[in-house]
């Protein structure tokens, strides 16, 4: 019998994964998380044997004790690491959101540093080519959410890897967010930005090494050479904190795992004309505009939505929307993490804040499109859909995504 695509790479795959590091210690027998990068380089890094190797990175690539695994890397003679990739933010993470380092060399290594932002297909692939690696590694913390950009220079960094006959390998770390369930409406292709390649949940649930099987299996052009190096000792029920790993912003504007939390349901803010919390110490956590009182918090309130508050909040943003001016909104205060949604959270402030605040607006480019992946959440809210309503209108669409994704879930 002939396999299909998807089931002859979720086997291929499946195997090298458990097979790409050295088998579980007692340590991580007894529930002690080892990144991808521990377990690679508990092996003395012999996956990378003989290689010439580039990492795509930024500053959440780090070990336990926080050095940056670049440093390390480079200072091992077991790995010719020869390049650096830089996604959104940079690799070392000086630039903004929609910003990047460009081409640099290194001042702590001397090595080149590569800027692959906005970089896909082709030109991606040129990069990789004229860096001189036959085998790309990626290591970057991930928050959990489609519209995190991440996730798409891993899957554009694997399509370019195929186009140029590089080695593609994945260095696992936990979703902060636990990767219990996928939640949210799915992207629609026509839909398709950087902000959303593919047709995935808005909470997707997964690890960066999943994800990377997904894509192989789902999306790639055609199937990429693929190794993942797992973790052992994560459990999909747990939040970042019971990891023990020193958690680094992946983002400026991603300061702490509890902003990663609330993420993937209030960055749609970021397509209303209110303020999403940014220039403020709890971006994301923070919703407001000029105008908006205690109101707004009591008719979110009133919707019961489950492990979370709200709370009356004025702030005032010392950069983007609101700059310098004193806004009122809310603020929220997740109290049972396993039983908050953040995508309902999301849809419902959206309703709440449509319908108590005259000045809402959507943002003229329809951003919410993008970030939502379809125009169905946009049209419900206007049409004076409720927050079930406005859910159930994804409902059947995430539950063809669930039975896809449970395919390539790696970790009990």
């Amino acid at each position: 019998m002939r396999l299909s695509r998807r089931a002859l790479l979720a086997a291929t795959t499946a195997a090298t994964s458990l097979s790409s590091a050295s088998p579980a210690s007692a340590a991580d027998r007894h529930g002690k998380l080892r990144t991808g990068f521990e377990r690679l380089a508990a092996d003395g890094y012999a996956l990378l044997d003989g290689r010439r190797v580039g990492i795509v990175t930024n500053p959440t690539g780090i070990t336990r004790d926080a050095r940056h695994i670049v440093d390390v890397m480079h200072a091992d003679r077991r790995v010719n690491l020869v390049a650096v990739f830089g996604p959104e933010h940079g690799f070392r993470g000086t630039a903004q959101a929609g910003g990047s380092e460009g081409r640099y060399d290194d001042p702590a290594t001397g090595l080149p540093v590569y800027d692959t932002y906005l970089k896909s297909g082709q030109p991606l692939a040129d990069v990789f080519t004229a860096s001189g690696v036959d085998t790309v590694v990626f290591d970057i913390q991930d928050v959990g959410a489609r519209f995190y950009t991440y996730i798409w220079t891993l899957y554009d960094c694997m399509e370019a890897a195929r186009l140029a006959g590089k080695r593609f390998v994945v260095l696992d770390r936990p979703n902060p967010v636990t990767g219990r369930s996928a939640e949210g409406p799915v992207l629609h292709k026509e839909f398709a930005t950087f902000v959303g390649r593919q047709p995935i949940s808005q909470a997707h649930g997964m690890t960066v090494a999943e994800l990377a099987r997904l894509f192989n299996g789902e999306f790639l052009t055609a199937p990429v050479a693929l190794d993942t190096v797992l973790m052992t000792g994560w459990r999909r029920a747990e939040f970042y904190d019971a990891s023990a790993l020193p958690w680094v912003p992946p983002s400026p504007n991603m300061p702490t795992p509890d902003t990663a939390l609330v993420y993937s349901g209030t960055c749609l803010f970021e397509g209303t004309n209110l303020s999403e919390g940014r220039g403020t110490t709890r971006p994301f956590e923070l919703l407001g505009a000029e105008g908006i009182d205690g109101r707004w918090a009591a008719a979110a309130n009133e919707l019961g939505l489950p492990g979370v508050h709200f709370r009356e909040a004025y702030f005032a943003p010392t950069f983007s929307k609101f700059q310098g001016k004193t806004v009122g909104g809310v603020q929220i205060h997740v109290h049972d993490r396993a039983a908050y949604d953040p995508v309902r959270t999301g849809i419902g402030l959206l309703v709440t804040a449509k319908r108590g605040w005259a000045g809402f607006a959507w943002r003229s480019d329809n951003w919410i499109d993008k970030l939502t992946g379809s125009t169905q959440v946009r049209t419900a809210i206007d049409a004076g859909a409720d927050v079930d309503d406005v859910v159930a209108g994804w409902r059947e669409e995430l539950a063809v995504f669930r039975r896809t994704r449970k395919e390539y879930l790696l970790y009990r």
